[in-house]
């Protein structure tokens, strides 16, 4: 198993990477705070004064914008390949009130900035529904039903994962580096040398490994995904401690 497209795209859009903002026939774009709320909706968090509140002031007659949120994946060590590109879509409006007060709860929920307390006076906030989304990956751009894309949820370890990448290979590198070897049927090659994980998700781990100058990768799918770090923890840890569970049936 692996994250599906709409899956990457929630993973992306979520809140936890840079985003621009681009805005129908305006000037642009703009570096945006950002997050997507449980349906998938986009929250913008926006200086009252700024180029993109103005950007986002609806015309006469209306209260909606035409708006692109562009996402681009860092991956998350030197090495690793990137997720690609998101591109979401919807019409933008300013909230007031409790519907405001309701969007400041959600984007807190994904980043408790403390401007939230200002939303009203020196931020405003603003929520789109996504109603269209494209992935780009490899050059290819993929359309994505807006349908599956709120049926999605975003990877929960993307948050941690290059914290994950940077424990696994400090910590527990030999042996790691042994089980990967046992998994793929190589060589072990030692701590360093062998292979090494350069990304996961709540599916799985993504190797890396061969002679230098031919690099390969294999997927290693985990038993079920996986729903947050504890879990992953509980998974790898009879992976990297193959005899723990050995001494802890003696005891």
């Amino acid at each position: 198993m692996r994250p599906s497209p709409a899956e990457i795209v929630r993973t992306l859009v979520a809140g936890r990477l840079p985003g621009l903002v681009h805005v129908a026939h305006r000037p642009g774009p703009h570096h945006v705070r950002h997050v997507t709320d449980p349906d998938g909706r986009v929250l913008l968090l926006v200086p009252v004064v700024s180029d993109l509140a103005a950007a986002l002031r609806p015309t006469a007659g209306g209260c909606e914008v035409a708006a692109v949120l562009d996402v681009l994946d860092l991956p998350p060590a030197a090495g690793a390949p990137a997720l690609g590109r998101a591109w979401v879509s919807g019409w933008a409006r300013q909230l007031h009130g409790a519907e405001a007060r309701a969007a400041a709860v959600d984007f807190a929920a994904v980043d408790a900035t403390g401007d939230l307390l200002d939303v009203g006076t020196r931020f405003r906030l603003f929520r789109f529904e996504v109603v269209e989304a494209r992935w780009e990956r490899a050059g290819s751009v993929r359309r994505i039903d807006p349908g599956a894309y709120a049926e999605a949820e975003p990877d929960p370890l993307h948050p941690v994962e290059a914290a994950l990448l940077a424990d696994l290979a400090v910590h527990h590198a030999e042996q790691l580096s042994a089980y990967l070897c046992r998994q793929l049927g190589l060589v072990d090659g030692g701590a360093g040398a062998g292979p090494r994980v350069v990304r996961l998700d709540r599916y799985g781990l993504l190797v890396a490994y061969g002679r230098p100058g031919v690099p390969r990768r294999a997927r290693l799918a985990f038993p079920q995904p996986v729903a947050d770090h504890a879990e992953l923890a509980r998974l790898l840890h009879p992976m990297l401690c193959p005899h723990a569970g050995v001494g802890e049936r003696r005891r």
